[in-house]
């Protein structure tokens, strides 16, 4: 089994990576190792450049007794030519019991796929999706609130270039909550209806901001840090017409006094920011655990 995207994941599966995900949290809180998969060897192999999802991709793998293994792209045969096919048939030459794998084009990750003899996990590809960051981000929106059904979630920001936004817009309302999707016109997809900030974040439980994602842009943004910040970022007086109780979250990494102000990120009573990250190790470990046993 492969986990290349939510759609890839039944009900039974991703109730399983949550419970479990609650499991592991609560051991790593306590410095509780596991030996679920003692012996096996994890392939990391970052096309793009990672600091949360490979480092808590590997973590996970640690903690659970695997030996993670990483390939640094800038380093490897890749930059002297070979194939992306001859470097999956190399690496599935090695035997490792599961392959993660981040890359800058739609669909690499399940390309990788067709070759590998062994489970492959989406670590995000180009603008399509990042399962494992939508598990993490309704694993703590769990964690905190104690559940999903019925709450309002808005994702704010560059929906266009978004694989998390994709990401979440398919598994949070199979767990029952409502998503809103908004930002400014240029920066949502075809098709969606335009929703303003201000009104998809008006009554919301949930604020989720997204970065703007330059490296994908084709051209220079019009609006300045603190112009697009003042018009389309999460600033605390924005957060105010948010339900009273609303969450803050953001996938990482943060260009702060952009997209969100730095006082909002940082409020101890509303950041949730912080426990995706700590999230993140736990419901990686569950997906390991899953697919790799």
């Amino acid at each position: 089994m492969d986990l290349l995207s939510i759609d890839s994941l039944g009900d039974d599966q991703i109730a399983t990576i949550l419970d479990r995900a609650d499991v592991h949290f609560a051991a790593n809180r306590a410095r509780q190792a596991s030996s679920a998969l003692t012996g096996r060897v994890v392939f990391n192999l970052f096309y793009e450049n990672s600091t949360r999802t490979a480092m808590s991709f590997a973590t996970a793998a640690h903690r659970l007794g695997a030996a993670p293994v990483f390939l640094p792209v800038e380093q490897s045969s890749i930059k002297k030519g070979e194939t992306f096919e001859d470097t999956a048939r190399t690496l599935n030459a090695m035997r490792p019991d599961a392959l993660i794998i981040r890359h800058r084009e739609n669909g690499a990750p399940a390309a990788m796929a067709l070759v590998m003899d062994c489970p492959v996990i989406n670590a995000g590809d180009g603008t399509n999706e990042h399962p494992t960051q939508a598990l993490l981000d309704a694993a703590t929106i769990r964690q905190h609130f104690g559940r999903l059904n019925g709450l309002k979630v808005a994702i704010c920001g560059d929906i266009r270039h978004s694989r998390v936004a994709r990401s979440n817009a398919a598994l949070l309302p199979r767990l029952g909550a409502t998503v809103r999707l908004a930002g400014p016109p240029e920066f949502l997809p075809d098709g969606l209806t335009p929703l303003s900030v201000d009104d998809a974040i008006a009554g919301a439980d949930v604020v989720m901001m997204l970065r703007i994602q330059r490296e994908r842009l084709e051209a220079d943004l019009d609006d300045g840090p603190g112009e697009y910040l003042e018009r389309h970022g999460l600033t605390a007086e924005r957060l105010a017409r948010a339900a009273p109780h609303a969450a803050v979250m953001h996938p990482g990494p943060m260009n702060r006094g952009i997209e969100i102000e730095s006082a909002v990120a940082d409020d101890p009573e509303r950041s949730l920011i912080t426990l995706q990250v700590e999230m993140g190790v736990a419901v990686r470990m569950a997906c390991l655990e899953l697919l790799a046993v």
